[in-house]
């Protein structure tokens, strides 16, 4: 039995990655915590962005796309909302690198500190509303 799939109830990570496992849809990259979407997972994904997207459209809505990074002020107003989550997220620093004195590779460019650090947004909430702020100005803005 030790072949089982966990149980979905029980611990419904552990029974995603085991079954994402053995279908082979993804594998681990060099990077912790990121995978590598295979061909046919990436089908899937694609037939799902497909489906919701047609559900959107007859619906009349739009999509819109929003950077993967944001300041870490925005993510500061959303404290007690990303407590659990804040821990894991990746911080940016520096916005350049530079070759190795020694030649041994590529070094963080100490002169290239960034004013504010930028997160790796865990969600999108922050980023839209500030947005969405600077576009909705009143009633007449709405749909």
């Amino acid at each position: 039995m030790a072949n089982a799939i966990p149980s979905r109830g029980d611990n419904y990570s552990e029974w995603y990655n085991e079954l994402v496992k053995r279908a082979d849809l993804a594998e681990n990259s060099a990077v912790r915590g990121c995978m590598v979407i295979k061909p046919y997972g990436f089908s899937i994904w694609e037939k799902m962005q497909r489906a919701l997207d047609d559900m959107f459209k007859e619906t009349g809505h739009s999509n819109a796309y929003f950077p993967l990074f944001i300041p870490k002020s925005y993510l500061s107003k959303e404290a007690s909302h990303v407590e659990g989550f804040a821990k894991e997220c990746a911080v940016v620093t520096h916005y350049r690198l530079k070759n190795a004195p020694d030649g041994s590779g590529v070094i963080v460019d100490p002169d290239a500190k960034l004013e504010e650090e930028l997160i790796v947004r865990p969600t999108s909430e922050t980023v839209i509303w500030s947005t969405y702020k600077n576009w909705i100005q009143s009633y007449r803005d709405l749909p």
